[in-house]
């Protein structure tokens, strides 16, 4: 059974820089979609940076298009989300998910979750 535990989000300011990790144990990310999920104060869970393990290829929002990296440890079978200027509208507790070949935004089409952790950006 493959679990996920994400960790490094904080309290950091605007134009400053987080590093999420996620990582998985019981099995290997290979044959996964890994997507990361925000979560605002009241609003639903929206995916923001999707990885297809197998091919590499990477996918993000337009939100978040050119400030967020994702990508993979495989020694440590770890998925990195590195955030760059960081902005207020990117509050929200983040969510790394494993699911099944075929890349989806939806959260239903996960079936691993992680806990979460919470991002803010305020001064």
């Amino acid at each position: 059974q493959l679990q996920l535990v994400e960790s490094g989000g904080g309290l950091v300011q605007p134009g400053g820089s987080l590093r999420l990790s996620c990582a998985a144990s019981g099995g290997t990310l290979d044959d996964y979609v890994i997507t990361w999920f925000r979560q605002a104060p009241g609003k639903e869970r929206e995916g923001i940076s999707l990885m297809i393990v197998r091919e590499n290829g990477t996918y993000y929002r337009d939100s978040v298009q050119g400030r967020f990296t994702i990508s993979r440890e495989v020694a440590t079978e770890t998925v990195y989300l590195q955030m760059n200027s960081l902005k207020p509208e990117d509050t929200g507790v983040y969510y790394c998910a494993a699911g099944p070949w075929g890349a989806s935004w939806q959260p239903g089409h996960y079936g691993f979750w992680g806990q979460g952790t919470q991002v803010t950006v305020s001064t």
